[in-house]
């Protein structure tokens, strides 16, 4: 056994075999989430344009909110780009050290964007429970803090995650039965006794994952409570709106992830989890816009102010 571990995990590349088995249907998939791609890119450019340039969505809101679109962007580049390839071609090769790096920004980005997400959180509970106190407690300074803690922690509990798993030796096949480098099939590879890594990706994943979800789930009963307590229907119901796109983007991303790494081994299956993550790299951040941000009234105003702007800014040199 020492040396089949020693040849395998001195292997240069890792063959991701992606969705070799529907040949017949690939160049479809191709241009259909092609099309998801291009268009998840131009709304979540749009939002982080139109944020940071509108003057009236200078807010700590739209501060998150231009920065969760910002991760998102580079979340979906790290694993969209190849998995387009991946259609392309029966199998595609990748090193061992560019499988671990995409790990380990995929890892970074969804966790920045976990701790965002109750970041998030917290400013809603703060702006509908403490009105009076908002601008008191939810500071510049305090918006960048808590932005750069969300990303530290995402790409500091990344690192620890990915070494573990990459100290692994890797015995058996070095096909990766998936689009990407996502933990549970590359921890499948592993020949030795992986329960200690197990239970360290349990460990992170609670870390990401459970605790700041218990914390946005905790945040949002002292919200609704108070939203209950409003006597004006419209004041219930500008509460309610503020809220309800944040929290069914939460229920989104922590339910795919929660399903697919808080769970043994042992219950790996890989056609389940490629379904699963074509979900959450493809088709839930093309929605988040659309549940968070476009349908906003102020986005929307925002937007359309931009776009009469440029038209006036075109109609000015043919006038004269």
């Amino acid at each position: 056994m020492a040396p089949l571990q020693k040849n395998h995990t001195l292997s240069s590349e890792f063959i991701i075999l992606g969705f070799g088995d529907l040949a017949e249907l690939q160049i479809f998939f191709f241009g259909l989430f092609l099309i998801m791609h291009l268009v998840t890119l131009v709304e979540h450019t749009t939002i982080v344009l139109v944020t940071l340039i509108d003057s009236c969505l200078q807010t700590p809101m739209y501060f998150f909110l231009r920065n969760l679109s910002t991760i998102e962007i580079c979340y979906i580049l790290v694993i969209v780009p190849n998995m387009l390839a991946n259609f392309l071609s029966s199998s595609q090769r990748m090193p061992i050290v560019g499988c671990a790096l995409q790990m380990h920004l995929f890892i970074a980005l969804g966790g920045a964007e976990c701790f965002l997400l109750a970041v998030m959180a917290y400013d809603r509970f703060v702006a509908i429970c403490k009105p009076l106190r908002y601008t008191l407690i939810i500071t510049k300074a305090l918006c960048l803090q808590m932005l750069a803690l969300a990303c530290v922690s995402g790409f500091a509990l990344s690192l620890t995650l990915t070494t573990l798993i990459f100290l692994l030796p890797f015995c058996r096949s070095l096909e990766i039965n998936h689009f990407f480098c996502d933990v549970p099939a590359v921890l499948f590879l592993a020949c030795s006794d992986t329960r200690a890594n197990e239970i360290a990706v349990f460990l992170v994943c609670m870390l990401i994952l459970l605790i700041p979800f218990l914390l946005i789930l905790l945040s949002y009963a002292f919200i609704i409570a108070a939203i209950l307590r409003i006597h004006s229907a419209e004041g219930r119901s500008k509460a309610s709106s503020t809220c309800a796109g944040h929290l069914l983007v939460s229920l989104l991303h922590y339910g795919c992830a929660i399903f697919i790494y808080i769970r043994p081994k042992s219950c790996y299956t890989p056609e389940q989890d490629k379904i699963v993550s074509l979900i959450y790299t493809n088709v839930t951040p093309m929605l988040y816009p659309m549940i968070y941000s476009l349908r906003n009234k102020e986005v929307k105003g925002a937007l359309r102010r931009l776009l009469e702007s440029h038209n006036q800014m075109r109609r000015q040199p043919n006038a004269r």
